[in-house]
């Protein structure tokens, strides 16, 4: 069963507790108010810290966490955290989730983006990264990533891409991007389910729907096992089957959270 992130009073630190087995209770206002105070502040950027520090008020209002897993985010070093996909509000809970642990998340972007002013200066505040998609080769399209990793950042991903058209909301088939970053850096990957955004902010939804106010679930899990595949040449059967074991260790979050056996797929 993996920890329990809770915030006691008199301790220095969100630490990971495994007591009954049981889900946690949800966060109250007061802890939601807490956990945001424990954010790191360095690294943030101008733009980036500035779209944090408004938006999570917002979160602390209209949601209330349940947290597990936290410790298996590494304090410092390279790493690749997975999530599944179901709302634009998915970006602002996963990275307040790993703000939360200590790390401040960069995120994969559109090369197109650095050309939009405005947008430019936040993605560059954030020191999020340029997915390069006309290069010739995936390779080349996710080099800024394989760079950022090596470099020892927190990059975040969502490997389906967009939003799953699954129609009981369980992930879809991933792309190998988080598979070619992990296995070219030979950093962890981390899985991460994010449960309940959905509600907070459906798909299509143009405005957020803060009552009454929503529980969201985020579990992040163990490294996925790639040892056997990181040895061995880069091919499409290799980063393939390293997807397949990403998804399924995210989807195996997700029905932990949902509290659901996930559907079994052929």
């Amino acid at each position: 069963m993996t920890g329990v992130l809770l915030l006691r009073r008199k301790t220095p630190r969100w630490i990971a507790l495994d007591p009954s087995g049981r889900a946690p209770a949800p966060l109250t206002l007061r802890e939601m108010a807490a956990f945001g105070r424990r954010f790191p502040r360095e690294g943030r950027g101008f733009f980036y810290a500035l779209a944090i520090n408004a938006i999570w008020p917002l979160l602390v209002l209209c949601t209330r966490y349940r947290m597990r897993g936290g410790e298996h985010i590494p304090a410092s070093g390279g790493v690749v955290v997975v999530s599944n996909h179901l709302s634009f509000a998915d970006p602002t809970t996963l990275t307040s989730f790993v703000l939360g642990c200590g790390r401040v998340p960069r995120y994969l972007a559109k090369a197109s983006l650095w050309k939009v002013p405005l947008v430019r200066s936040i993605v560059r505040s954030g020191r999020h990264i340029a997915v390069h998609r006309g290069a010739v080769t995936a390779g080349e399209a996710y080099r800024d990533a394989v760079t950022a990793v090596r470099a020892g950042e927190c990059v975040a991903i969502f490997p389906e891409g967009t939003f799953s058209d699954h129609p009981e909301a369980w992930p879809m088939r991933g792309k190998t991007g988080a598979a070619r970053v992990a296995l070219e850096t030979g950093a962890p990957v981390i899985p991460v389910a994010n449960w309940g955004t959905h509600r907070v902010l459906p798909a299509g939804a143009w405005l957020p729907r803060p009552l009454p106010v929503k529980t969201v679930d985020l579990i992040a899990g163990p490294p996925v096992d790639l040892r056997d595949l990181a040895a061995l040449p880069l091919s499409k059967e290799v980063l393939d089957e390293a997807t397949a074991r990403i998804m399924a260790a995210v989807t195996t979050l997700l029905g932990e959270a949902r509290g659901e056996a996930p559907p079994v797929t052929r």
